[in-house]
């Protein structure tokens, strides 16, 4: 099974398919918690080149307050991280496949909500 749900972009820029990313990550009810830009991070700490890499921390604040309400501890999983990171001549976006990263729990419930959020991330990535 896999464990993001992804698309790629051939030949768009990178920061356009930042801005797309962002609109739909908006649109279907998700804000961004956090941001870290990899590529700057790497060349800072470790005087790495890495090509434009980018971590959304995206949350969906109902969807969050139900799993916390189911599992209480589900908070060190959250937020849902959704990648733009350049592949070649392409952008590629993955976000995290929540319904694969929570198996390990045994919660149905938890389940159940991690399979909508699962459908929510998939109409994101679809909209880019």
């Amino acid at each position: 099974m896999s464990y993001t749900i992804d698309r790629t972009f051939a030949g768009e820029a990178f920061d356009t398919i930042v801005e797309r990313t962002r609109s739909a990550l908006s649109d279907n009810g998700f804000g961004v918690l956090t941001e870290i830009d990899v590529s700057a991070t790497m060349k800072k700490k470790i005087d790495k080149d890495v090509p434009p890499y980018l971590i959304l921390g995206a949350c969906n604040p109902n969807m969050a307050y139900q799993a916390i309400g189911i599992e209480p501890k589900i908070g060190a999983m959250l937020p849902c991280n959704v990648i733009v990171r350049e592949t070649g001549n392409d952008v590629t976006v993955s976000a995290v496949d929540p319904a694969a990263s929570m198996q390990a729990i045994d919660n149905e419930k938890l389940h159940s909500v991690a399979g909508e959020v699962r459908g929510m991330l998939e109409k994101v990535v679809q909209a880019i």
